[in-house]
């Protein structure tokens, strides 16, 4: 079969692997890709959010089955036009990916349904957003309602933060469009949880857990950023919180859906907070998280492309899907600036040593070079027996690749490594 991925950075790197391995897939294109990602498929230039020339290029090439990857795609309603030309597609389509596109509807899906989140409240008005943070605990969490690429999430330690942190949304559009409504909702405490999980709107697969390292320096310092390590499983979520959570959150959230006329077929992605009155959801997202991807697909012991074709085919009943007992540890290795400013452009030399090396933002020169081409370069994965052994062998392997100018956090697992010591 002929598949095509869209988007272009280190999660579809690692879809792009994983599928590979499939009996059933016989040729893939990756739109756009990247320079790491041509070693494993073929890189065509059409961006992810080129609806019209995606559409045009699965129906000249007689694609088969269409991954989507990213969230702007989704949200944007591509899996809907593809699946109008008659091309098998995994991922939600237009009124599911809702769900990320818009936190205040998630927000209100949750009060609704009952679902364990932060309190919160909703404004398009900057004044009332000022009146209300007022009478708000600080410190307080100010989020852009739509997409803005993981980074429209404010955690505000004064009220002062709070406000500007509104103004600079609702005013000065550093979100775009995306921050011209505001969620401020309640700051809660506890170890966070990424939990994919698959899903056709009738059945609910959740992967192995993870825990991402959100801040660029080590010790959780810095600023934010897409992520710059995570490990696999987290040792936070326990088979009582797992329970909870498919009890609670994972079935409600897909029964939610299917109520609200907005079934999800796909990715579901649960970002979760593990707090004194149990587990509570502190976001949704409508595909494969990046960097958790990096780690949980190494796990996957199963057919990822038979298991996508069962979730497109409202099936997924009926698949084989089993995850390895061991654990994976991924460091992402950065530009030195990032999430701000950075150069490009420095070679990238890897090691036969590292195993998974999934390449986020790089291009080829025109004599083959692989070069740097982003802030965030590469994730290094390895598994390991346990999470120790895991992130020991993920560092030796960082060892072994080599670029001008790069960054990387020291202490990535470190946190689970210190509870699974408690």
């Amino acid at each position: 079969m002929k598949i095509m991925v869209v988007g272009g950075g280190g999660r579809e790197h690692a879809i792009i692997k994983k599928v590979k391995k499939s009996p059933k897939v016989t040729e893939i294109f990756a739109l756009p890709g990247n320079g790491g990602i041509a070693a494993d498929a073929t890189c065509v230039d059409i961006g992810a959010k080129d609806l019209e020339n995606i559409v045009k290029f699965a129906k000249e090439n007689a694609i088969d089955f269409a991954i989507v990857a990213p969230d702007d795609p989704l949200v944007l309603g591509l899996v809907d036009l593809l699946k109008a030309e008659g091309i098998p597609c995994f991922g939600p389509d237009k009124k599911a990916a809702i769900i990320e596109g818009s936190k205040a509807f998630s927000k209100d899906l949750m009060k609704k349904y009952n679902i364990p989140t932060a309190a919160y409240e909703t404004f398009t008005d900057m004044e009332a957003a000022y009146a209300y943070l007022d009478t708000c605990k600080i410190p307080v969490v100010i989020k852009a309602d739509g997409l803005a690429l993981g980074k429209g999430v404010i955690i505000a330690e004064t009220l002062e933060d709070a406000k500007t942190a509104v103004r600079e949304m609702m005013e000065d559009k550093v979100f775009g469009d995306s921050g011209s409504k505001v969620v401020i909702e309640e700051f809660l405490t506890g170890p966070e949880v990424s939990v994919l999980s698959f899903t056709d709107g009738k059945t609910m697969v959740p992967m192995i857990s993870s825990m991402d390292h959100k801040r660029a320096l080590d010790g959780d310092k810095g600023l934010n950023t897409g992520g710059m390590g995570v490990i696999a499983p987290n040792p936070y979520y326990t088979k009582e919180v797992a329970d909870r959570c498919m009890e609670e959150i994972f079935l409600p959230t897909m029964e939610a859906m299917n109520k609200e006329g907005r079934t999800f077929a796909g990715c579901l992605y649960f970002g979760l907070m593990i707090t004194e009155d149990g587990p509570k959801v502190i976001e949704y997202n409508c595909r494969f998280g990046d960097p958790e991807t990096q780690v949980v697909l190494p796990l996957l012991d199963s057919d990822l492309f038979d298991i996508m074709q069962h979730v497109s085919e409202g099936t997924l009943d009926q698949a084989d899907v089993n995850f390895a007992d061991d654990a994976a540890c991924c460091v992402v290795m950065a530009s030195k600036g990032y999430p701000t400013a950075y150069e490009k452009g420095f070679e990238i030399t890897v090691g036969e040593e590292a195993n998974d090396v999934y390449i986020a933002g790089a291009k080829l020169s025109e004599d083959g070079k692989l070069l740097t081409n982003g802030g965030r370069v590469l994730g290094v994965t390895e598994r390991g027996a346990d999470i120790k052994e895991a992130i020991a062998k993920a560092y030796a392997s960082v060892e072994k690749v080599h670029f001008d100018n790069a960054f990387y956090r020291k202490d990535i697992g470190q946190k689970a490594l210190a509870a699974l010591s408690k």
